[in-house]
C-alpha cells in the first residue's frame, strides 16, 4: 500500500521514495511507489504532475491501495527516486479547494444552501447549490467568504473514526466508511476530505465568484481563488474598458448600452429584410431579363453582390413566381450561400442540385425540390456557378 504523504503533509513539493512495481497505464509506462506526494485525482480536484529523477509524472491515478504514476519513461522496480511535485500545479489546486470549502461553507452557514457538488477546472472551479441563490445571497456569502480568507485563519488536518465523525459538526455527511480524514478551518468549517489545502486561509488570496446560473433546481456557481482571481479580473478589466471606450459610456452604464444597440440592430435587421423583399422583385425582374432560355426553361445562374441568405431565398422566390425559371443564386463574400429554386412545373430537383453543390464546394445544407438553401461553400465562384448551371441543364 503506497504511503500517502500528501495526507498529512500537502506542502511537501520533494521526497524520496522507491519504485516498487512497474506496469503500463493505456499503453503509457507506469510505476508505483512505496511513497509519494503526488496527489491522484479525486474529489473533484484534479491530479498532480511534476518528475521522478529525470522521468515526467505526467497523470497520477488512484489504484486503490496503491497511487498510479504514469511516467514518459519506465523505471525498474528497486529504482530510489527523488519525486518532486510541479508546485505551481499543487499550489493553484490547493487555494481553490480550500477557497471551495470556505465559499460552500458560508452559503450553508449564511444560508442553509448546501453544496451538492464541486468540480475544479483549468481556468474556473464551479459548485453546484441545493436551491436558487438570489444575486444579493451570493453577495453575502461572498462576503463572508472572504472575511474568512483576510482573517488568515488556521487550516488543519485530523483523523477521525466514523463514530467520532458522527458526533462532530460536519458540514455534510461522509461519503465513506473506516477512518476519516477532517480538514478544518477554524471556527468555520469542518468536513470529511481527501484533497490538499493551504495550511492558513490567507494563502486562499482571494475567492471571486465569476458566474452564476440556473442548474437542475438550484445554482451553479463559477469561481477562481487567488492567481486565477487576478487573471480574471484583468481579462474583467480590459474587456469592459474596451468596452467603455468603443461604446463612449461609463463602465456601470454598459448594460443599459449593450441592451439599446441590441434593440436598435433588431429594428435594422427587420427594416433591412422589409427592404430586401421590396428589391427582390425588382432585382428578380432585372435577372429574368438577361436570363438564358434552354429548352424552354429560363436560367438564372449569378453571384449576387450584397445580398445575403434570406435576400437570396427572396430573390429566387420572386424569379421562380413568373414561371418556367430555374435559378441558382450565390452570396459574393465567401463561405458563400447558396439558394437553388425552380417554378412549378419544370422538371428540376432544387434539394439534390444544391446537395451535389455542397458536395464539391464544401458545406451544409438542404431544402426541398422546389427550394434549397446551404451556406459554406468554398471555390473560385465562377467554377461554382458553371457547375451549378451544368446541374440545372442535366449536363453534370
Amino acid at each position: 500500500m503506497t504511503d500517502r504523504i500528501y495526507y498529512t503533509e500537502p506542502s511537501c513539493r520533494v521526497f524520496e521514495a522507491t519504485v516498487t512495481s512497474a506496469a503500463e497505464h493505456e499503453g503509457r509506462p507506469a510505476v508505483i511507489l512505496d511513497r509519494t506526494a503526488f496527489y491522484p485525482t479525486s474529489g473533484g480536484q484534479p491530479f498532480d504532475t511534476g518528475r521522478l529523477g529525470a522521468v515526467d509524472v505526467i497523470d497520477t491515478i488512484d489504484g486503490g491501495d496503491d497511487i498510479v504514476h504514469v511516467v514518459s519513461a519506465a523505471l525498474a522496480p528497486g529504482t530510489r527516486v527523488r519525486g518532486e511535485i510541479d508546485w505551481s500545479r499543487r499550489f493553484d489546486h490547493m487555494q481553490q479547494h480550500t477557497g471551495q470549502h470556505v465559499l460552500s461553507a458560508a452559503f450553508d452557514r449564511l444560508l442553509d444552501n448546501r453544496t451538492m457538488s464541486f468540480h475544479m477546472g483549468v481556468e474556473s472551479s464551479t459548485i453546484d447549490l441545493a436551491r436558487e441563490a438570489s444575486a444579493n445571497d451570493i453577495d453575502r456569502a461572498l462576503d463572508e467568504a472572504n472575511h474568512v480568507v483576510w482573517e488568515d485563519r488556521a487550516v488543519s488536518v485530523r483523523f477521525v473514526s466514523r463514530e467520532e465523525a458522527a458526533r462532530l459538526p460536519l458540514r455534510k455527511e461522509p461519503g465513506r466508511d473506516g477512518t476519516l480524514r477532517l480538514v478544518e478551518v477554524s471556527d468555520f468549517d469542518l468536513s470529511a476530505c481527501g484533497g490538499t489545502h493551504v495550511s492558513r486561509t490567507g494563502a486562499i488570496g482571494m475567492i471571486a465568484v465569476l458566474n452564476a446560473e440556473r442548474f437542475r433546481g438550484g445554482t451553479r456557481l463559477t469561481f477562481a481563488c487567488g492567481a486565477r482571481a487576478s487573471r480574471a479580473f484583468r481579462v474583467n478589466r480590459d474587456a469592459v474598458s474596451g468596452s467603455v471606450r468603443v461604446l463612449s459610456v461609463l463602465p456601470h452604464e454598459l448594460p443599459g448600452a449593450i441592451e439599446r444597440m441590441q434593440l436598435e440592430a433588431k429594428q435594422l435587421r427587420k427594416v433591412v429584410s422589409r427592404l430586401q423583399d421590396s428589391l427582390a422583385a425588382h432585382e428578380a425582374t432585372r435577372l429574368l431579363a438577361g436570363a438564358t432560355s434552354v429548352a424552354g426553361v429560363r436560367l438564372v445562374v449569378h453571384v449576387l453582390e450584397g445580398w445575403d441568405a434570406q435576400g437570396l431565398k427572396a430573390i429566387a422566390a420572386a424569379l421562380t413566381s413568373y414561371g418556367d425559371v430555374a435559378a441558382a443564386l450565390f452570396s459574393s463574400a465567401e463561405p458563400l450561400a447558396a439558394v437553388t429554386a425552380r417554378s412549378p412545373g419544370v422538371d428540376v430537383d432544387a434539394s439534390k442540385v444544391l446537395r451535389v453543390l455542397l458536395d464539391r464546394f464544401g458545406g451544409r445544407g438542404g431544402g426541398k425540390p422546389d427550394l434549397a438553401q446551404g451556406a459554406g461553400l468554398t471555390g473560385d465562384p465562377q467554377h461554382i456557378v458553371a457547375t451549378a448551371r451544368d446541374l440545372l441543364t442535366g449536363k453534370s
